[in-house]
Formats: C-alpha cells, sequence, structure tokens
C-alpha cells in the first residue's frame, strides 16, 4: 500500500492544524500564574467554530464523531506534564505555538505539491525562504515572535517569526520550513533527540544536523506522518506511552501495541510475556472448535441414533401391527368357516324337520308343527350372534387390527368401518393399514375361488376401488429432428386404452424411447405432428402431470435415503392432500408389498461411493417411486432391464393389480420371457424409423403375422421371433419382407401410405395370389384399438395449449412441501457429516493458515490478510455450495415434472444451507482471529464473514445449476480471484473504478478494513485517514457493504432460482 499521497497529505495537514486547536485549548490550566487563561481559551474555541464545518466535510469519510476522535488524540487535561515543562524552558508558549495563518499555509502546501507526502517538504514562504533561513527553519526547532508582538491563532496572515530560535520542546514536533510548533498526539513518544556521534543522526528521530553550524544542536520531533512514511513518533510495541513524553515498558499479564497510552490485560487463559505486544489468543481458538466440534458431533450423533431410535420403534410396531392383523384374518376366517358350519346345519335340521312334518301332517296340529322349525331357525341365528359377538371381543382388544371392529359378513361394511382419520398414534395407523392389507389378500383369495355368479354378486355387496381414467389415443403421429430432416417416427396410429398393459417393443432404433417421451410429453429437440388426444379431448399431457407417472430408463433415486423414506416422500407429495394419513401409509405398505420390498425397506438405497441395495431392488424402488402416488396413466421405459425372471412376474403382477383399478399402464421391453408376454394385454411392435407393425391385443399377435404366412416355431418366444424378422436375423416367408411389414399394417387398417413407400404396395400386390389386390386378402378382423380411431377426433397438429390442472386431485401446497423437503434434506446432510466434517477442517486449515500470514500491521490494518481470506472463504463455500444442486439436477427433473413445487425445493435447500452458513464463520474465525489478532472485534468479524459467506453462496446456487459441474467448479475457482483483482484496481483507472464498485470483495474488504482501522486512534489518525483515502474507503459505509453483500446474495438466489425454473423446463 502506497504512502500518504494527495490528499492524504490534505488529511495530515488538517489533522495538525486541529492538533494545534486542542493543544492551546488545554493551555488554560497552566497559565493560571499571569496569564488570562480564559481568554485565550474564547479564542480558541471560536476558531474551532469557524473551521467546524470544512473539518467535518474533509474528516468525514475516516471519523465517524470528530469531536471523540480528537478528544483521542489530543486530550491532555490528564496529564499537561510536557506544557509546564515547556513553559518553564521557553517562557513563551503562546508565542511559539502555529496560528491558522500558518496551519492553513501548511495544508496548501501539501496539497498542491506533486512531491511524496511523507518527505513532508514545505513551499517557501515568509519566514523561511531563500533569503531568510533561521536556525528554527530546520527540523526540531522554532521560534517566537517579537516580545512586543501576541501571537493571535485566528490571524490571518503568518507573523514574523524568527526571533530567539529554540530546539522545540519536548512533546512537540516542528516540521522543517515552519518556524512554529505543533503539540504530539496521544500514543506518540516525542523527547528531546540525542546526536549520535557515528551516524550524525538525531536519534530517535532521522534528521540531521544542518552542515557547517556548530551552535546548531538537535531539537524536538519533526514530523507526524503515517507509520508507513515515519514511525519515529509512534509510542514502539511493547510499550506503552501515558503522556508525549514518558513510555514505560509492559508489564507480564498485559500487551501494549504500538501507539498504546496504557497497558491492556490479557484475557485469562491467553499468554502474555513482559514487553508484549500482543496476547496469544490460540487456547480460545482451540477452545471454540473443541466447543463446535463437540456440539456438531453431539448433534449429529444424536440425530442419527434419534433416527435409529425412531426406526427401530417403528418396526416393532409395524410387526405388533402385521401380528394383530394376522390374527385377526385368522379369527375371521374361523367365524367364517363357523359361519358356514351354522348355516348347513340350519339348513339340514330345517330338511330334516320338513320332512317329519309331511310324514306327521295329519296327525300332528299346524301350530305345533309350524314351530318347531322356526325354533331351530332362531336358535342359529342365536347361536350366529354369539360367534359374531366373539369376533367383536377379539377386535376391541389393544392387540387387534382395530380397523375391523364389526359384524362380519355384514353388507353395509362401508357404513361401519372406521374412519382412517380417527388413527393418530404409529400403532393405530400401522394396525389399520395391516388391517387393509389382510383383507385385500382374502378378497383376492375369495375371487379367485368364486365362480361366474359369486363374482357378481361380490361386485353388488363391494365397492370396487378405481381411479380416474385416462385414454390416450393418436394419430398419425410423426417426429422429425429439427434441422436434420430425420424422422424417429412415422405415421403412428392407436390407443392406449386404461385398465390394460401395452407393451411397446421392437429392435434397436425403433424409436420406443420417443414415443413414450412422446405420449408423455417429454420430448424435446424434434418437431412433432399429428394428433394426441387425451380422452378424446386435445389436451396438453401436462394438464393430468399429477395423475401421470412416468418412470424413467435410468434409477433416478436418493442413495442417501432409505428405500422407505424415498417411497414416503413420493407418497406424501404427490398423493391428495385430503386423503389421510393412515390412507398413505396403506398406500405405501401396499407397494412395498407388491414389489417385494419388505426386507430392505429400512436400507439405504446407495451411492456409487457408498454400496446399497442391489441393482434389481433399486429398479422396482424406481418404479414405486411412481407407484405409490396411485396414477391414472403409468410409462415406464425398460423397468425389467436388470430384473431375474423372478422380479420380473412380481414386478409385472403388481403393474397388473394396478391395471385392475383402471390404470392406464404402458411400456418399453426388451425380450421378455414368454411367461412375462402372455401377461400383456397389447403389444405395440415397432419397426426400425418408428413405422408401426402391430398395435393389438397380444392374443392375436399370432393370428395377425399367420395371415400372410409368418409363424412363429415351436419353442420360439414370439416377441423375440417377430424382432428378430424386423432386425433382418430371420427372414420371412417367401414373398414377404421385413421392409413390407409397416405397409401391411397400414393396408390391414386403412391407414393412408406415404408417398415413398407406396412401391411396397405393389410388391405385396404381385406377391398375392393371382395377382389380387390387398384388399381382397382374406385377414382377421381389424382388433386393435388403433384400427377404433374415429375421424371425428382427429386433429390437424398437435398444439401447445394453455396448460391447466385437469387432474380433480389438488396434492399438498407450498408450505407441506416445503416441510416435506425440509425433512428429507434433513436427513442427507446427517448422513453427510463426513463430507460437513472435511468442509470445517479445511475452513480450520485456512483460516490458521491465513491468520499467521496475515498478522495486522499498522500500514495496512490487515488488508492483505483480509483479501486473502476474502478469497479462500469464497472458493470453499461456492465449491460447497455446487454439492447442494449439481448432485440432484435429475432427481429434482423428475420431481418438477412430476408436479412438485420448485420453490418449495429450492427454499428448502437454502434453508439448510443457512444452518452452515451460521456455523462456517465461526470454524474459520475461531483459527483466524487468535491467530492475526486484529483490533476489530469477534462479533464485527463473524457478522462480515456471515454476510460474505451468504452472498458466494448465491453465486455457487448459480453456477451449480446454470453449469455442468466441472464448469461449476472451474468458476468457482476463477471468480473470486478475478474480482479480488478488479477490487484492487487503481483509483486512477476509470473502468477499474466503476467495476470495483459492483464486486463483491470490494464490499468485503472495506467492511474488514473500517471495522479494523476504526480501533486505530490517537496517534494513528493520520494513518488511518490516508490509508482510507487511498482505497476510497468511508467509515460510514460499513452498514451499506453488509446491506450490499445481503442484497446480493438475494439476488444471487433469484437468479439461481430461475434457473432451476428453466432447467426444470427442459
Amino acid at each position: 500500500m502506497s504512502g500518504i499521497r494527495g490528499n492524504s497529505s490534505r488529511v495530515a495537514s488538517l489533522l495538525v492544524w486541529i492538533s494545534v486547536l486542542i493543544a492551546a485549548s488545554s493551555l488554560r490550566g497552566v497559565w493560571c500564574q499571569g496569564e488570562d487563561e480564559y481568554m485565550i481559551y474564547n479564542q480558541i474555541r471560536d476558531l474551532t467554530k469557524i473551521f467546524n464545518k470544512e473539518i467535518t466535510s474533509t474528516l468525514g469519510f475516516c471519523t465517524r464523531d470528530v469531536d471523540h476522535d480528537l478528544d483521542g488524540a489530543f486530550e491532555f487535561e490528564n496529564n499537561l506534564d510536557f506544557l509546564s515543562n515547556c513553559v518553564k524552558e521557553t517562557k513563551d508558549v503562546t508565542k511559539r505555538i502555529c496560528t491558522a495563518a500558518e496551519i492553513k499555509f501548511y495544508f496548501s502546501s501539501f496539497t498542491k505539491t506533486d512531491a511524496d507526502a511523507d518527505a513532508q517538504v514545505l513551499k517557501l514562504n515568509r519566514n523561511c525562504n531563500l533569503n531568510s533561513w533561521v536556525p528554527g527553519c530546520e527540523p526540531g526547532w522554532a521560534c517566537s515572535v517579537p516580545e512586543t508582538e501576541q501571537a493571535d491563532l485566528k490571524n490571518i496572515e503568518i507573523p514574523d517569526r524568527v526571533f530567539d530560535s529554540q530546539p522545540c520542546c519536548a512533546g512537540f514536533f516542528c516540521p522543517r520550513g515552519l518556524t512554529c510548533m505543533i503539540p504530539c498526539p496521544l500514543g506518540s513518544y516525542c523527547p528531546r533527540a540525542q546526536l549520535n556521534q557515528s551516524t550524525g543522526v538525531c536519534e530517535p528521530y532521522t534528521y540531521q544536523l544542518p552542515p557547517g553550524s556548530t551552535t546548531h544542536s538537535c531539537g524536538g520531533a519533526d514530523v507526524w506522518a503515517g507509520v508507513g512514511g515515519s514511525d519515529d513518533i509512534f509510542c514502539s510495541a511493547g510499550s506503552y506511552c501515558p503522556s508525549t513524553i514518558q513510555v514505560i515498558h509492559c508489564s507480564r499479564g498485559h500487551y501494549c501495541m504500538q501507539g498504546s497510552t496504557e497497558e491492556t490485560v490479557c484475557f485469562k487463559l491467553s499468554t502474555c510475556n513482559p514487553n508484549s505486544n500482543t496476547q496469544n489468543l490460540h487456547a480460545y481458538g482451540f477452545m471454540l472448535i473443541g466447543a463446535l466440534s463437540l456440539v456438531l458431533i453431539v448433534f449429529y450423533n444424536c440425530s442419527d441414533q434419534i433416527l435409529t431410535t425412531r426406526y427401530e420403534r417403528m418396526a416393532k410396531s409395524r410387526e405388533r401391527a402385521i401380528k394383530s392383523a394376522r390374527e385377526t384374518a385368522h379369527a375371521r376366517e374361523k367365524w367364517q368357516v363357523a359361519k358356514d358350519v351354522a348355516r348347513k346345519g340350519a339348513i339340514g335340521l330345517q330338511k330334516q324337520l320338513s320332512r317329519t312334518f309331511s310324514r306327521n301332517k295329519d296327525d300332528a296340529p299346524v301350530p305345533a308343527s309350524s314351530n318347531k322349525p322356526t325354533t331351530g331357525v332362531h336358535n342359529a341365528k342365536k347361536e350366529a350372534g354369539n360367534l359374531t359377538k366373539m369376533v367383536q371381543s377379539i377386535d376391541s382388544d389393544l392387540d387387534s387390527n382395530s380397523g375391523f371392529d364389526m359384524a362380519i359378513g355384514d353388507r353395509n361394511i362401508k357404513k361401519q368401518e372406521p374412519k382412517a382419520k380417527q388413527f393418530h398414534t404409529k400403532s393405530q395407523i400401522f394396525k389399520y393399514a395391516y388391517g387393509q392389507l389382510e383383507k385385500e389378500k382374502a378378497m383376492e383369495q375369495m375371487q379367485q375361488n368364486l365362480t361366474f355368479s359369486g363374482v357378481i354378486s361380490m361386485a353388488t355387496e363391494t365397492d370396487m376401488k378405481t381411479r380416474p381414467t385416462i385414454e390416450l389415443a393418436f394419430k398419425d403421429l410423426t417426429i422429425t429432428l429439427r434441422n436434420k430432416h430425420k424422422h424417429l417416427m412415422r405415421r403412428v396410429t392407436g390407443k392406449i386404452l386404461p385398465g390394460r398393459i401395452s407393451a411397446v417393443m421392437g429392435p434397436s432404433g425403433a424409436g420406443k424411447t420417443t414415443f413414450l417421451s412422446a405420449v408423455a410429453g417429454k420430448i424435446r429437440g424434434c418437431h412433432i405432428s399429428g394428433s394426441i388426444l387425451i380422452n378424446g379431448k386435445p389436451d396438453s399431457i401436462h394438464c393430468y402431470k399429477k395423475i401421470v407417472g412416468f418412470v424413467p430408463q435410468d434409477d433416478i433415486v436418493h442413495g442417501n435415503l432409505t428405500v422407505e423414506e424415498n417411497l414416503g416422500f413420493s407418497a406424501r407429495c404427490r398423493l391428495s392432500a385430503h386423503m389421510p394419513k393412515p390412507d398413505k401409509v396403506l398406500v405405501i405398505e401396499r407397494v412395498i408389498e407388491a414389489l417385494g420390498l419388505q426386507a430392505i425397506r429400512d436400507s439405504l438405497v446407495g451411492t456409487v461411493e457408498k454400496r446399497g441395495i442391489s441393482g434389481g431392488q433399486r429398479k422396482r424402488v424406481n418404479v414405486g417411486l411412481e407407484m405409490v402416488m396411485e396414477p391414472s396413466l403409468l410409462i415406464l421405459d425398460e423397468p425389467t432391464s436388470g430384473l431375474d425372471s423372478s422380479s420380473s412376474n412380481l414386478l409385472i403382477r403388481a403393474l397388473k393389480r394396478e391395471a385392475t383399478e383402471g390404470v392406464n399402464i404402458c411400456m418399453v421391453l426388451h425380450q421378455p420371457s414368454y411367461t412375462l408376454y402372455q401377461m400383456f394385454d397389447d403389444l405395440v411392435l415397432l419397426a426400425k424409423g418408428g413405422l408401426t407393425v402391430y398395435h393389438g391385443s397380444v392374443k392375436k399377435v399370432e393370428e395377425y403375422f399367420g395371415s400372410f404366412g409368418i409363424h412363429v416355431p415351436d419353442r420360439v418366444n414370439p416377441p423375440d421371433h417377430f424382432i428378430d424378422i424386423l432386425e433382418g436375423i430371420v427372414k420371412p416367408c417367401a414373398g414377404v419382407t421385413a421392409e413390407q411389414l409397416p405397409v401391411r399394417w397400414m393396408l390391414h387398417n386403412g391407414y393412408s401410405v406415404p408417398p415413398d413407400m407406396l412401391h411396397y404396395c405393389d410388391e405385396i400386390a404381385s406377391a398375392s395370389k393371382g395377382g389380387s389386390s390387398i384388399g381382397a386378402q382374406e385377414t382377421p378382423e381389424p382388433s386393435t384399438p388403433g384400427s377404433e380411431w374415429k375421424e371425428e377426433e382427429q386433429e390437424p397438429s398437435i398444439k401447445f395449449l394453455k396448460i391447466h390442472d385437469l387432474s380433480n386431485r389438488q396434492t399438498p401446497g407450498f408450505m407441506r412441501q416445503y416441510k416435506y423437503f425440509l425433512g428429507r434434506i434433513c436427513k442427507q446432510r446427517l448422513r453427510e457429516a463426513q463430507l460437513q466434517a472435511a468442509d470445517f477442517f479445511i475452513l480450520l486449515l485456512a483460516g490458521a493458515c491465513l491468520g499467521c500470514l496475515s498478522k495486522t500491521k499498522g500500514d495496512t490494518f490487515g488488508y492483505y490478510g483480509y483479501m486473502y481470506s476474502v478469497i479462500a472463504v469464497s472458493l470453499l463455500c461456492k465449491i460447497s455450495a455446487i454439492r447442494s444442486f449439481s448432485m440432484d439436477k435429475l432427481h429434482f427433473k423428475r420431481e418438477c415434472d412430476a408436479g412438485m413445487s420448485t420453490l418449495a425445493y429450492f427454499l428448502s435447500k437454502d434453508t439448510i444451507d443457512l444452518f452452515n452458513i451460521l456455523i462456517k464463520p465461526l470454524v474459520f474465525l475461531s483459527m483466524f482471529y487468535s491467530f492475526s489478532n486484529p483490533r476489530s472485534t469477534f462479533p464485527e468479524n463473524y457478522i462480515i464473514v456471515l454476510c460474505l459467506m451468504y452472498c458466494v453462496t448465491g453465486i455457487g446456487y448459480v453456477f451449480a445449476i446454470a453449469l455442468q459441474p466441472a464448469q461449476a467448479q472451474l468458476w468457482c475457482v476463477l471468480l473470486p480471484v478475478v474480482l479480488t483483482l478488479i477490487a484492487n484496481q487503481d483509483k486512477g483507472d476509470k473502468v477499474g473504478r466503476i467495476l470495483r464498485q459492483y464486486c463483491y470483495p470490494t464490499w468485503a474488504l472495506e467492511a474488514f478494513l473500517i471495522a479494523n482501522a476504526q480501533r486505530f486512534s490517537g496517534v494513528w489518525l493520520i494513518t488511518r485517514c490516508a490509508s482510507l483515502n487511498d482505497l476510497g474507503y468511508d467509515v460510514h459505509r460499513w452498514l451499506i457493504c453488509l446491506l450490499n453483500l445481503i442484497i446480493s446474495g438475494i439476488g444471487f438466489r433469484v437468479m439461481a432460482y430461475y434457473s432451476l425454473l428453466k432447467l426444470g423446463k427442459k
């Protein structure tokens, strides 16, 4: 940092002038013997009023309270020994102190010269010029006015002060080129100089005696300047100066910084040897980091223990609920058996009595014969009622399932069944859920054993659960790559019906995934033509996104959550907000059981770095994320890839159960087994280029291909055979080629054939028997969903209509989703404690290293240490912030497409990061502050680092969301370095001066420097004002700098959120 230049010289001269006023005002206590001290004091006071406005306007940038700072530099009332000694020595102190005119000259000389201010070179004046250079013009000497004159401090002209040249008094300094004295400020040591015979220097100062003068001796101090230019009069470090003529060494247990007026008591645990200039705060730093470590360790361990205990209690409660549900189901079976036996016994007794009554018809009276069977039936009913009471007593037991507290066999079960809202505790909820599951199992078993009439009877007595249906119809769906005119799909027509499972198959490059992406509204970068209708209306699929599930090919599952946590979060955020919690738990338990995930429900899914569940189990969890939201349309992209045959069968059976509730299921498959193939309802077979070969029932696909001579060989899986034909591996029968199959399907259903494929029609016609037209060829009647297309449903092209919700499902609002996201991220961060510990450890090392390298120096006020700290903190916090979003982009994209709140996702991440933002400044400063030991307080440094971290974390969010991880990390390294270089541009650079005003390092550095510099007072006043002036800082801007950091952090978060919205729409 440069010395005092330009305007800094003006600051120095003004301070010297102020010193005259304050010192003169202090003289009234000395001249009580023979001097009218009150008259002098009033003159000084009037002079201060005259120049008060100029002083305030000039020094406003480096002092908050002018009066307070000047009192700290020139309040001599407590010790006026130096004045008493000077009076005794000179007898005319008032005639030797500089007047206002001399001060103005001193001021103007520095502001108009281009020389280095530290050289303290004055222009020639009335008393010191080429013609008159009295000994009082030399450094450390001063003169007096004639005895017949009085020095008026308000005099606007320099007085004739060339008489009685004497050395400057101790406690004063006399600059070269002026013949008056100026009091030294507090914190300085200004004794009479002593000549060093070997060097010829007047020590402790640096000036020499004028050559050729034998009567001239060393005088007093000659200059008061910034510590970088001359620290001659500064009280040395390790000592303190209670007055400007006294120096005392610091005692043990105290420390004295440079320019101190009193010794400061060290803290109890710090070490302070004699003559110490700082106190060793390492113990406090280690104590703080130890306390933080203890709190964090306890927090993380307790949180993990709380989670573990919670899961153990839930597991025990779940086991009790399962046991209770099974016992209740077993009791219900016994009741059903007893009921059947009672019914059969009653019927047999009735028949026997009827036969007996008919034999004794003529012998017994009619009333007597009619009473016997009635009594028997009555006893049977009474017995049944007792059994009902027995089951009810079992159900009312605490270990029983309260969900079945009803008379079994009653046709009005729905009315007697308790509402899910009545359950509040975990035990009650689990009993309800597992009781319902056992009931559903029993119902399925009954359906398998019932005859057709029994099924009809059950359907009339039991309310079957159904969901809103979604029927997808598409006509001439064509997808073309933009700017390449390459068809990914051509002329695809058909329907995907609710309550059925449709399988999309074909060779590689047939556009299977493209077809599903187009249907799901997820395709990008392509031109789509044709029509897509939903329930017969040209609505966007996004209008139904709350009830549409899409399972991507990649297993996008949170690896640091358990299986149940993944499923539970998806269910809570995507099911209806009005659905009671027990019913949501029931949905989750039903999916876990259907997918065979009971054994791993509490296991972490795992990541690349940390092993978790197997790949097949992860695939089933990926499917379960969409099943728990009870979709009406479920689209799956290769859900069986990586699964063995048993897992695949388990998955398809679970999907078959979903289809019975009216769910429209469509999936892409590669080479399913024959057993799996027979479980599908419809088949969509595509050829290369996205052309339809078949779209219809699985039961009629062989009949269709057999109509023109393609038969499946024995022991060959039909889809494998058809795909091999389309791939060209297997050649079809004579007269049929793989290229003709899409055209045959078009002709079979009466669709128009593209012009570039008309030659295949001729080949098909020529291959037909007798050259007859293809229309006369015998083929089965169209039975495919695509053949039922109605012409009135056609639309000219796909239109991106205004999206409005048509799903009829009200999912949880922003606040509830924010709560769910907050809970999920808390669990994830607790399981990433090692990463958090690594971040804290790196901050500790950075704080210790920077604290050792950046000891606070008076000429810079710790500027370079703070500059390195800004770079280090920015880099580390941005790298940490990148992890918050860059690793979850795919998860966010999936959740955003599912209709979850983007704002809740973003704010929950930011809220959890705020915890780190509050802790990390403590971690960093625990080392940095204790090693660098600045004069600014710990709370001030904490607030600045806190605001800085809040700002740079927002920048990290923008990089993490808008850029790829590698690019984001590169920018996080480059940006703080570049912006810090801009913040250090010279004030003379116009472009740099404009840019530095909008750089966050400028605001942070200014806040650090202001907090530290304003603790330097007294003799440091010139150094403080000069340094702040050179840097262009203002002590009144401390809060503004903090607000700039906070506002910029908010602004960067707004940018990050906007980028997140754009990412969700890609």
